[in-house]
């Protein structure tokens, strides 16, 4: 009887060893964690603060005619695991807008992947995986700003209101919209912005963590 336990103690703790080396963690918010983000200001600062619902705890963005991003310094490895995953919802969204201008670059929800590609801050590239405001968006277009970024809508307007389960692999998508065989990235953030618009959205975010599958 002893050996058996000590045996499932032992298939138990090598297992945990193994998803402890195969999930990397980027966002704790269900464990009240949100050490190592940073934010930015782009105009007026965005509400972030972690919430809580029938026990579980998450992110809450509130944009109120304002643009700021949490931001968080990481190195993680795509080879090992090129899988992004996060959930979230959006509470209150935008009216429909024009996402491919500078006057509509705005998103209820928005999580984005940077890549440093030289010593200068402005070399680099970013996937944005947004929830669109209009009801069938694009497949994917560049940046209102700058074409070392890219828009990738996950959900619209028909998603709103509930939680929405998302994996990306982040390899293969640098690839694809980018032509870059990319081995690390160099940081993720969130942002709920609507100072485009002049208009408010809500958000909620969960854990955010890469996976090898």
């Amino acid at each position: 009887m002893y050996k058996a336990s000590l045996t499932l103690v032992l298939i138990l703790c090598v297992a945990n060893a193994y998803s402890n080396i195969n999930r990397i963690a980027v966002g704790d918010f269900s464990r009240m964690d949100l050490s190592g983000w940073d934010e930015k200001s782009f105009s007026g600062t965005t509400d972030y603060k972690i919430a809580s619902e029938e026990g579980q705890k998450h992110l809450q963005a509130n944009a109120n005619a304002a643009a700021s991003a949490l931001f968080k310094k990481i190195k993680v490895d795509l080879n090992e695991t090129p899988y992004l995953n996060w959930s979230w919802r959006v509470d209150k969204s935008l009216t429909p807008i024009n996402e491919q201008t500078k006057q509509g670059d705005d998103y209820a929800a928005r999580i984005y992947v940077i890549v440093k590609r030289g010593l200068m801050p402005w070399k680099t590239n970013a996937l944005n995986y947004v929830w669109s405001s209009n009801v069938q968006p694009p497949v994917s277009w560049p940046n209102a700003y700058t074409e070392k970024a890219v828009m990738i809508p996950l959900r619209n307007q028909n998603d709103s209101d509930s939680w929405k389960v998302e994996k990306v692999n982040v390899k293969q998508d640098f690839k694809k919209y980018f032509g870059l065989d990319i081995d690390r990235i160099d940081g993720v953030a969130i942002m709920t912005d609507t100072d485009n618009s002049q208009s408010q959205a809500i958000a909620s975010y969960g854990d955010i963590y890469f996976t090898a599958n």
